[in-house]
């Protein structure tokens, strides 16, 4: 703050000690010229203008240096690493949800198949660019990373050879889930409201669940025979949807279904039953803990309004002063959503809390005259 008093005082100096910005007479006699004159200087000026905008044309070396990627990425504060983890992700998911169900339906066809393979060269490009050109530039590398992610790009594709074009060779695309949970991280650490994303990311689990269980049951239909008995899908209607509706009914136990004829039927049947009662259980114990943690502030505010209005009621303290203390309570929590900022403080360091208490009063510090 001294270092920055002094730099404005030197300049308020210097502004005061420059030459009168009034020309002398002299000066406004020479500068007069003829509309002649001057249109020909105006021409003469848009020339000079166009041929210096053809001389400033960046170079092509120079404008590939700019596009050129950094040589360190901070993970933290870099929003175009945020975007490229989205794309990463993307294709991700890509892989996570469409591999099962071109494992167990039969939506891959001899007919589109160069549409799955395009798509599925697009995302190993994204994957192989994120090893070769955004990991290696990370400040930082966790342990195990980089060779799961190498993992995930071997190209075992080369299998479609002997065994034909099969998306169970494309599995180890799935590894690279370090990539979506980073994203997560990232995503949660830049947003004012984390807890909005939580409870969408914990609902896309459950999503994903059951779109696994689709795939299985169909899987289990096809093997048993479609139609064979009332317990298998029957094969009517769309398939993944008639499969995702069965998948909801079990998973959370709703009841309902034909009961499963064969020994095969029973024992699947039991394992939907537990896998649902220990997922659901998982999930709901998700929802609570990001629910009460985005609410734990307003719970805290709340007890602490009570205990005070209760000590205030206690020793007959007079109604003007209790609506003054409620007034006071209501507009900090409403202002700042917290009521006591120095207990969020005390855990850091005290060079930190000096720039935090700086960068969050110097308006008003700046204001004061003495300063």
């Amino acid at each position: 703050m001294r270092e920055r008093t002094a730099f404005y005082k030197r300049k308020l100096a210097e502004d005061e000690n420059s030459p009168s910005p009034e020309a002398s007479p002299q000066t406004v006699k020479s500068t007069e010229v003829s509309p002649t004159q001057d249109k020909n200087s105006k021409l003469e000026e848009h020339h000079h203008g166009m041929l210096s905008c053809k001389l400033q044309r960046i170079p092509t070396k120079e404008y590939l240096k700019r596009m050129r990627l950094p040589r360190s990425i901070d993970p933290y504060t870099d929003r175009l690493y945020l975007l490229w983890l989205l794309l990463v992700t993307t294709a991700y998911h890509w892989n996570c949800w469409l591999l099962p169900a071109r494992l167990a339906f039969p939506y891959q066809t001899p007919g589109n198949t160069h549409y799955w393979i395009i798509t599925d060269i697009i995302c190993d490009i994204i994957y192989l660019g994120d090893i070769l050109l955004i990991q290696p530039r990370l400040q930082f590398v966790r342990g195990g990373e980089i060779i799961m992610d190498v993992i995930s790009i071997i190209p075992f594709e080369v299998l479609y050879i002997f065994f034909g074009f099969n998306p169970i060779f494309r599995t180890n695309r799935i590894l690279k889930y370090t990539s979506f949970f980073e994203f997560n991280n990232r995503l949660e650490f830049i947003m004012d409201k984390a807890y909005v994303y939580r409870i969408i990311r914990t609902t896309g689990y459950l999503l994903f669940i059951l779109h696994i269980n689709a795939c299985v049951y169909y899987w289990a239909s096809d093997y048993e025979g479609i139609g064979t008995t009332k317990w298998v899908y029957n094969g009517e209607g769309n398939k993944y949807l008639r499969c995702y509706y069965w998948a909801v009914r079990t998973l959370i136990t709703i009841g309902g279904l034909p009961e499963p004829q064969t020994s095969f039927e029973i024992a699947f049947q039991l394992l939907n039953f537990f896998s649902g009662v220990f997922v659901f259980s998982s999930l709901i114990g998700q929802m609570r803990d990001v629910i009460g943690a985005a609410t734990a502030n307003r719970n805290n505010f709340y007890v602490c309004m009570d205990h005070i209005v209760a000590y205030m009621n206690k020793y007959s303290i007079p109604q003007s002063v209790q609506y003054r203390v409620r007034t006071w309570l209501e507009y900090t929590w409403t202002s700042q959503r917290i009521l006591d900022e120095s207990s969020l403080l005390e855990n850091l360091p005290m060079t930190m809390q000096l720039s935090l208490a700086i960068d969050t009063n110097f308006n008003i510090i700046n204001q004061v005259e003495l300063f």
